[in-house]
């Protein structure tokens, strides 16, 4: 099935930012597109926004003259809603209340003609409510673009129970042949997208509560070792903390209260202080003029060592072994369940507990712990965490060993999971669950984490890439540290790991 007729008129209701960038990207696959909104200066607002920055493109040579005067003649404000009658798809952008927007397409059914499809670019709104009052359910499905639309890839294709399965196909193959990267999702709270993202958010907010590190370090880790454009707190600054708290207040209510998505008391008084981030000044991070950026505890290296001995294999972490060998470091291969042994310190790779607690299941008292990283092969900065039992030489062997590497050591407090592995692996958890629920497919969801919030790679993709045995043991570890239902490992994911039991047990994180 190809996409929607070039031909037929896409009409856009709501001349916000995203209504208009949406009607930029209609026009730019060739659709006469009508943009309206009850505001009528909106709507000239939003077009002469639109050409700006078109306008902008054509300085930077992105785009023709021509070609910007094509796609612009091809929007024409629409004056009343009476307009839209002919469209061949009327895609509504307006405000998140569902009332409202169910009584626009009650409008829009009797308005329009019966082969025209709807579609909401609801973000957390069931495409099954809205469409609950209208005489033919199944018109409606859900097209949820990200901001800012004519840039981001991605488009959430949203089936609410009633929605026609051949309308949902058409829709899909109309945002591939916009250019979009189109994803099949099933109306549940927060899509895919914004359910699968809440763990990023909330770990991190989690382990600044517990005095596991800053917003800083939190967000310096995630960015350099594991390699997200943005920190959940810089991230968070940047959306408005105002807006990312009722997003998670809203996923949490409409989970029934899971703990998984229990908001933040931290992220609350964030709020109520004013602290919304960017657009106030001030957030997790100060924006005035003149502000510094918060340091960091980068420890100082001790003395590089000559020899180590590896016992057993670092999984993905093996990488170290390479790197050793080739800053002219002698290792002896021994037998064990994957940790370096240097100068008596165990430095071993977080497998969801402190080093404290494995220290004392090891009776290795001078233990260190390292994050996890997406490439051991080239990182250059590691979180690490020292044992409460260690003594005073243990950490300057540790980053003795890491600088001789080329890698900076960030100390951290001795929390469970530290700060990159217990998020991603909570992220795959997350993404596991919607699979299992049967929100989206496997691919899916990995796509839609890649193309609308820039993740690095699919967490579901990562979490086979760590090992699945290793994902699960983090996440059983970090229930049983804090005896709550929030780590509980998603049951279609420890189905994956028991599938792959017979794999090469060698090649996981911590074994």
């Amino acid at each position: 099935m190809s996409g929607l007729a070039t031909d037929r008129v896409v009409a856009i209701i709501g001349a916000g930012t995203m209504g208009a960038g949406i009607a930029q990207v209609a026009a730019a696959a060739g659709h006469p597109v009508r943009l309206f909104d009850q505001q009528a200066e909106a709507v000239h607002e939003g077009i002469k926004r639109t050409g700006k920055g078109l306008d902008k493109l054509v300085e930077r040579g992105k785009m023709s003259r021509e070609d910007v005067d094509t796609l612009m003649a091809r929007i024409t404000p629409a004056e009343r809603l009476d307009d839209l009658a002919d469209a061949g798809l009327v895609i509504e952008a307006i405000v998140e209340d569902r009332d409202i927007k169910a009584g626009l397409f009650q409008t829009l059914e009797a308005l329009c003609a019966d082969d025209c499809i709807l579609a909401t670019n609801t973000s957390s709104i069931s495409v099954t409510a809205i469409s609950a009052g209208m005489a033919r359910p199944e018109r409606l499905v859900g097209m949820h673009f990200f901001n800012p639309a004519p840039i981001m890839k991605l488009v959430e294709v949203i089936s609410g129970l009633a929605t026609d399965p051949g309308i949902v196909e058409l829709i899909y193959q109309t945002a591939m042949s916009w250019g979009k990267v189109a994803v099949h999702a099933r109306s549940t709270p927060g899509f895919i997208v914004n359910r699968v993202a809440r763990p990023f958010y909330a770990e991190g907010l989690r382990i600044v509560e517990e005095g596991g590190a800053t917003a800083a370090e939190v967000d310096a880790c995630l960015k350099s070792s594991t390699g997200f454009r943005m920190g959940p707190f810089e991230l968070m600054d940047l959306i408005g903390n105002d807006v990312n708290y009722a997003v998670t207040r809203s996923v949490y209510d409409a989970y029934y209260q899971d703990t998984r998505f229990r908001p933040s008391l931290l992220q609350a008084d964030m709020v109520a202080a004013g602290r919304l981030g960017r657009k106030s000044g001030q957030g997790y991070f100060n924006y005035s003029d003149g502000a510094t950026e918060p340091p960091l505890k980068i420890v100082e290296p001790g003395l590089l060592p000559d020899r180590l001995r590896l016992m057993g294999r670092l999984g993905i972490a093996h990488a170290l072994k390479r790197r050793s060998e080739a800053a002219g470091i002698k290792v002896e291969q021994c037998t064990g369940d994957g940790y370096l042994m240097i100068d008596g310190i165990c430095i071993r790779p977080s497998d969801g507990r402190s080093a404290t607690q494995m220290a004392a299941e090891s009776r290795h008292d001078d233990t260190v712990i390292f994050d996890l990283a997406a490439d051991y092969d080239h990182v250059s900065f590691l979180a690490i965490a020292v044992s409460d039992q260690a003594g005073d030489d243990a950490l300057d062997v540790a980053t003795g060993f890491f600088s001789a590497l080329g890698i900076d050591c960030l100390l951290i407090d001795d929390i469970p999971g530290m700060i990159c592995l217990r998020t991603v692996c909570m992220l795959a958890n997350e993404a596991a669950d919607a699979v299992g629920q049967q929100v989206a497919s496997e691919s899916d969801v990995d796509l839609a984490m890649q193309f609308g919030v820039n993740y690095p790679r699919g967490p579901i993709e990562w979490a086979r890439q760590i090992g699945l045995s290793c994902v699960v043991e983090v996440l059983d570890n970090l229930s049983l540290h804090y005896q709550e239902s929030r780590y509980r490992v998603s049951s279609w994911l420890r189905r994956q790991e028991y599938a792959q039991a017979d794999d090469q047990q060698p090649e996981q994180y911590s074994h």
